[in-house]
């Protein structure tokens, strides 16, 4: 009995050619590479991507390389050179997408613009990252994702009410901003079925936090509305926050739907408060967040979280624990859905790291490797391209590679 070959995997045979550093770029041609496109990573011969140094580091290597760079073949050019323009316009020719974050005109000041890059390629589709876009009084700025979380009033909404405006401790708008532009280039690419040319993606990273907030701007448009921090509350909707239990664990608990809201004052014994005008709606509870939360909080600090989770689960009433990383990876449900893999490196041995976003049932991702050491393939991917031995010793002695 013979088996079946594994399908391909859906991206194979798109070549995408990454150019951007910190974070919203390479995290999208990541997203891409693990469903099968061939992404080379190209990066400053004696600047490597500042994310090789970011965070914790085990002997001397950077951990969160090892997942930005995954599925990626490393190259090195230095773009500003006559060499490294003229290796990346012969590698561009071939490509389907490149990815870049450099300041708006710096690649036209290098010779390498949308006019040159399409020239030799129409086909190509270029996603330009940048914090505040293309154009625009902003538009030159240095922009990373703490200003959008800052300028797209996320930070004004978190945290308590008494507090500061608070910014979350990981890289939140620039992993918005990657999904979104590959989305934006997986939209070009198809467009490209139809039309048979490339096109500009020009992705400002203050935009796609504004699209995940919420109706903000429409609130204030039509109500005068700005909504102020309200810490692990909601105001559209009670009781909803986290609880500390007997044995010193946080629970979350969500009542989006009145029909969790009833379940959940049932079983912490407080029907009465159902029969309440005002509990009939989301705004309603909210404007009660006080008396609900002392019933389902005062209940929650005299159980464990086991009991409580129990509870919860047995009344089908919407509760989570509190996680923190140890506990991610020993959870069940994300053991059972392969949420964290195991990935064999040369560097480092077997690593643990996040698998890809999702799942597809004929045609899955997965990750081939993780990221490599700097410039590893600049002699494959220039060889592959048709570049001499002569050609890459010149660009070595030259210092555009």
């Amino acid at each position: 009995m013979t088996t079946a070959p594994s399908p391909a995997p859906p991206l194979e045979g798109l070549r995408v050619l990454d150019l951007a550093t910190l974070f919203a770029g390479p995290l999208a041609a990541m997203m891409l590479g693990d469903f099968g496109a061939d992404v080379v990573k190209v990066e400053h011969p004696r600047k490597p991507d500042p994310s090789r140094g970011h965070g914790p580091a085990k002997d001397g290597v950077g951990l969160w390389w090892k997942v930005l760079g995954r599925n990626k073949r490393t190259v090195t050019l230095d773009l500003s050179t006559p060499g490294g323009r003229d290796a990346l316009l012969r590698l561009a020719a071939d490509a389907d997408v490149i990815v870049e974050n450099f300041r708006p005109g710096t690649l036209e000041r290098w010779g390498l613009g949308w006019e040159e890059l399409s020239a030799v390629n129409p086909r190509l589709v270029l996603a330009r990252v940048t914090g505040f876009g293309q154009f625009g009084p902003y538009a030159h700025r240095p922009g990373f994702g703490t200003l959008a979380e800052a300028m797209s009033g996320f930070a004004a909404i978190t945290g308590e009410p008494d507090g500061p405006p608070t910014l979350p401790p990981f890289g939140l708008a620039d992993s918005v901003a990657a999904l979104a532009t590959a989305y934006a280039v997986m939209t070009a690419l198809t467009a490209r079925t139809t039309t048979g040319q490339g096109q500009v993606v020009d992705m400002a990273i203050i935009e796609p936090m504004l699209a995940v907030i919420g109706p903000h701007a429409l609130w204030y448009d039509q109500l005068g509305y700005v909504q102020p921090r309200t810490g692990n509350r909601s105001r559209n909707n009670a009781p909803r926050n986290t609880y500390r239990t007997s044995d010193g664990s946080w629970v979350a608990v969500s009542t989006s739907a009145q029909s969790i809201a009833e379940r959940v004052l049932r079983l912490v014994g407080r029907p009465e408060l159902i029969d309440e005008p005002w509990f009939a709606d989301g705004t309603g509870r909210a404007a009660h967040a006080e008396e609900l939360d002392a019933a389902v909080g005062g209940w929650i600090a005299r159980h464990t979280r086991d009991e409580a989770m129990a509870a919860f689960e047995k009344a089908e009433a919407a509760i989570a624990p509190v996680y923190d990383v140890r506990d991610v990876l020993d959870d069940p449900q994300y053991q059972a859905l392969g949420t964290v893999t195991e990935v064999p490196d040369p560097e480092l041995g077997p690593i643990r790291m996040q698998n890809v976003l999702f799942r597809l049932s004929d045609t899955p991702g997965g990750i081939r490797w993780a990221g490599r050491p700097h410039g590893a393939d600049t002699e494959e991917v220039l060889t592959a391209a048709g570049f001499a031995p002569a050609e890459i010793s010149a660009l070595r002695a030259q210092g555009a590679v």
